[in-house]
């Protein structure tokens, strides 16, 4: 048994399964999510798991060469948004309906239990060389 990192089998073989370039969408349980890539579904309650506590989760097991959030989420939820911008020097930011639409080239979406609005972030993974 894992005693440290993702413990979720589901999510674990997911992400050992990742590689250069794929997209992994973090996102609140309001997402819509799209037919096509792979779900892990954390989503147990309204605010349980949090996004930020599922972002780093991801973070501290991922190389993450880009990220891509919604525009929307400076006015809509400035506590994710400063999150975000603390995780990502180089956030790109576009419609909510264009991050969408982004969304059906991800290789792998995990659903949280956030219930604060735009608290989605697109990753482009990266390699460890």
């Amino acid at each position: 048994m894992k005693k440290t990192g993702i413990l979720n089998r589901h999510l674990a073989g997911a992400v050992a399964e990742l590689g250069h370039g794929d997209g992994v969408l973090v996102c609140d349980a309001g997402m819509p999510i799209p037919a096509g890539p792979r779900v892990v579904d954390l989503a147990f309650r309204a605010g349980v798991p949090t996004f930020a506590e599922v972002l780093d989760g991801l973070l501290d097991e991922l190389v993450v060469e880009g990220a891509t959030a919604a525009y929307e989420i400076r006015d809509a939820n400035p506590e994710a948004a400063a999150l975000l911008d603390d995780r990502f020097a180089d956030l790109d930011l576009v419609s909510h309906e264009k991050l969408k639409e982004l969304t059906a080239d991800a290789r792998l979406i995990v659903r949280t239990g956030e219930a604060r609005p735009y608290a989605n972030v697109l990753l482009r993974c990266g390699v460890f060389f």
